[in-house]
């Protein structure tokens, strides 16, 4: 799922371009857009945005962003199909670090990925990975939490067999979307996350998933 991706309405995280860039020119053209959009969002909120406000933070024409987007909503749609790009490869390379031992330690830390777009990915408080986006009908039948939660659940089944049935998967899906809530407001009025909610998240996960993958031992 890259920034280049046409939208396929089957394929949660592809982006709603006009025209697919193909060049470096047009690939940084579309970044930058999409960085002013990030920004515009981390200022007001992404209800507030317009192609306009997209346009002049970016030093770029009206018609350059209509270029590549019919409108507000495609914009924003474009920077949750980011964020979940950059969330899915960063949560990977933690997965697979070979410094985690078990289940846990792995996940503690690709939750930290999350808590860190929250706090250093522009726009990523407000948007997050574009669920909030609330489109009808829905183009999938799965949310981007899901595929979240998917990509989570293949890493730690293939690397530390832990189970892998419909009541796990439902399992984990409910404890990210617990995690992803609790988030959500801890960096609600504090740039920096409420530690509060941050470890709230932390010990309803793993009271979840305990049940379906066995207690670690020395959990605090």
């Amino acid at each position: 799922m890259s920034a280049a991706a046409v939208i396929d309405p089957q394929s949660p995280g592809s982006l709603p371009l006009r025209n697919e860039p193909v060049q470096a020119r047009s690939t940084a053209r579309l970044a930058a857009l999409l960085d002013a959009a990030a920004s515009v969002v981390d200022e007001i909120g992404y209800e507030r945005l317009t192609t306009a406000m997209v346009a002049e933070k970016a030093g770029a024409s009206i018609g350059t962003v209509y270029r590549y987007f019919p409108d507000r909503i495609a914009v924003l749609q474009a920077l949750g199909a980011r964020n979940l790009d950059r969330v899915l490869r960063r949560v990977h390379d933690e997965l697979v670090d070979e410094r985690h031992t078990n289940w846990l330690d792995a996940l503690s830390s690709s939750f930290g990925v999350l808590v860190e777009a929250f706090r250093n990915e522009a726009g990523f408080r407000s948007l997050r990975v574009g669920d909030v986006i609330d489109i009808r009908p829905r183009a999938s039948e799965r949310t981007f939490n899901s595929v979240v939660a998917d990509t989570l659940l293949d890493g730690l089944v293939s690397r530390f067999g832990v189970a892998d049935t419909p009541e796990t998967r439902f399992a984990f899906e409910v404890a990210l979307e617990v995690s992803d809530s609790l988030a959500s407001r801890a960096f609600v009025f504090d740039h920096s996350g409420d530690q509060a909610f941050l470890d709230a998240g932390r010990q309803y996960v793993y009271a979840i998933l305990s049940q379906h993958f066995g207690a670690v031992e020395n959990v605090s």
